[in-house]
């Protein structure tokens, strides 16, 4: 009897570790039939080169996220993932997918990739010196990458050309600063010489009008003169008319006696 029970517990004890083996396979295999359906979704996206099909990338987004919920630390599909929305222009979710799985993963070869990818999202979203040192820390874990090394020298030579345009941004505002410094300064000597024309007007017109008196006061003066001798004269005519008055009434009285 006891060994019939043994028995029977054995045979159950069987089952039980088939039953967690039958789970854990069927688990499996649904996580990668998301990856496989996100996988479809992908290539399909990637038929028409000459357009972003963003539809059928987030459709993959979403099969890779489901996948990752039942296995997190699975990093080929945290490649895939990051990947889909990259290819979404989800560049800044993409480049902190790429992060993670940089900071992550002990393998030389994918982290450079990691960090490569997360070059890529940084220079699509104008993060020039963060892209350079992506690409630089890639290749510090695989120097002979020279996708790597073209696209860090594209990311530097986007820097110097950004570089080069603010210099010359720099200089035309100091040009036109200096401009406009030399159109005050004409300006204000503009403003001086018309003052100093007005001054010059001004003391003219006094001039003018200092000569035009003293015009006004010499023929006053000669009028003067003028009237002074008419009077003059005429004083001398009734004196001389007086004298002559006089000197009849003299001659009369004269007469008068000798007669």
């Amino acid at each position: 009897m006891e060994t019939e029970n043994k028995k029977n517990m054995r045979q159950t004890s069987i089952l039980i570790m088939l039953l967690l083996v039958w789970v854990t396979t069927t688990q499996a295999q649904n996580e990668r039939k998301f990856v496989r359906q996100g996988n479809d979704y992908f290539e399909e996206a990637m038929k028409d080169t000459s357009r972003i099909d963003t539809t059928q990338f987030n459709k993959a987004e979403i099969e890779y996220r489901k996948a990752l919920d039942k296995k997190p630390n699975e990093v080929k599909w945290d490649f895939n993932l990051a990947d889909a929305l990259y290819k979404q222009n989800k560049f800044d979710q993409s480049a902190e997918k790429f992060q993670e799985i940089a900071d992550k993963t002990t393998d030389k070869i994918e982290k450079s990739r990691a960090l490569h990818n997360l070059g890529n999202s940084l220079l699509m979203n104008k993060k020039l010196d963060e892209s350079i040192a992506a690409y630089k820390e890639a290749l510090r874990n695989n120097p002979a990458d020279l996708e790597t090394k073209y696209n860090l020298l594209y990311a530097m030579n986007m820097k110097k050309k950004e570089q080069d345009k603010k210099k010359e941004q720099d200089k035309k505002k100091d040009q036109d600063k200096d401009k406009n410094k030399d159109q005050n300064k004409d300006k204000d000597q503009d403003k001086k010489d018309q003052d100093q024309k007005n001054k010059d007007q001004q003391n003219q017109n006094q001039d003018k009008k200092q000569e035009q008196q003293q015009q006004q006061n010499k023929i006053s003066k000669q009028n003067a003169e003028q009237m002074l001798q008419a009077l003059e004269n005429n004083e001398k005519k009734i004196q001389d008319k007086v004298k002559k008055v006089q000197a009849l009434k003299a001659q009369s009285r004269q007469v008068e006696k000798n007669w």
